[in-house]
């Protein structure tokens, strides 16, 4: 089993709430390239931590125009749907607010929050389906019991059953204030500890916490592709990777560890085309280049 090669791991703390580049490039896994041309405009990292800010300020307005930009870029990351439903809600758009949340919960169906933020939205809109939503959380509720979602499914069944009620949306949607960087980088190094004991489950939770203060940082998805990997889901770990390089072109983490993959299931060209890629990012050579280079040679982990 190839060893998971982090920055951070060599006593280097990389604050991801550094200059903008840090974020674009990326740390952890490789990285430190400028993104190629085809990069989106926006750095949705940069992004999305401006909308967390100007949501933590009740500057809705700013927080719809930031979120915006992380969507065009990385329009399958459901936090970013979600806080965008939350800034739409803050301007009193429901409607707004029904398409953003509807988007969260088709990338995410297990989103609590997104579910949440969906039901209120429609019952707000005097929408029938917000007793689809109620329907999934008491189900949900029903075999949660004491677990650790308990509460907040008690809280998003109230909630959703007060705007189907006739509750102004308004009333039932509080000021929150979210995690900020110091707290993202304190989950985003547990995660990493946990990754190299190799616990994965543990890990995958600690990402999505740092994931709420970052949004769709290459490192952190890097690392869930990784962590989901390791696990035996191949698909999820794929859909990662490729989001990965979606928001950064040149991370070479990710190119190596979706190479990694395609060795695994067998698809060795698709591996080469990967490493032709590193190739060209590593002009003088690269660690992540060689290590997917051997994982070719000999079709498969080298560490076996």
């Amino acid at each position: 089993m190839s060893s998971f090669r982090l920055a951070l791991c060599a006593g280097i703390v990389i604050s991801f709430a550094s200059a903008g580049h840090v974020l674009a490039s990326g740390g952890g896994g490789g990285g430190g390239d400028m993104p190629s041309v085809s990069a989106p405009s926006y750095d949705p990292a940069a992004e999305y931590m401006k909308g967390v800010a100007a949501l933590n300020a009740q500057q809705y307005k700013d927080a719809e125009r930031a979120l915006n930009h992380v969507v065009e870029a990385a329009p399958k990351n459901a936090e970013a749907w979600r806080l965008l439903g939350l800034a739409n809600v803050g301007q009193n758009d429901l409607k707004g607010a029904r398409k953003a949340y509807d988007r969260a919960v088709k990338l995410d169906p297990d989103n609590i929050q997104a579910r949440q933020g969906l039901g209120v939205a429609l019952g707000g809109l005097k929408d029938a389906k917000a007793a689809e939503q109620l329907d999934w959380l008491k189900a949900r509720a029903a075999t949660c019991g004491t677990c650790a979602d308990a509460e907040a499914l008690k809280a998003a069944t109230s909630a959703v059953e007060s705007a189907m009620g006739g509750v102004p949306t308004a009333a039932l949607t509080r000021p929150m204030i979210f995690a900020g960087p110091e707290r993202g980088d304190r989950v985003y190094l547990q995660a990493v500890g946990l990754i190299n004991e190799r616990r994965y489950d543990e890990a995958l939770a600690s990402l999505n916490r740092a994931r709420e203060a970052f949004g769709p940082h290459p490192d952190i998805l890097t690392y869930q592709g990784y962590a989901w990997r390791k696990k035996g889901d191949y698909a999820r770990a794929e859909t990662y990777y490729r989001q990965a390089l979606a928001v950064a072109p040149a991370h070479k983490g990710a190119t190596e560890y979706y190479g990694e993959l395609k060795v695994e299931r067998g698809d060795i060209s698709g591996a080469k085309a990967l490493l032709a890629r590193l190739d060209h990012t590593c002009a003088y050579g690269c660690a992540e280049a060689e290590e997917l280079r051997r994982w070719i040679d000999i079709g498969g982990d080298p560490s076996l």
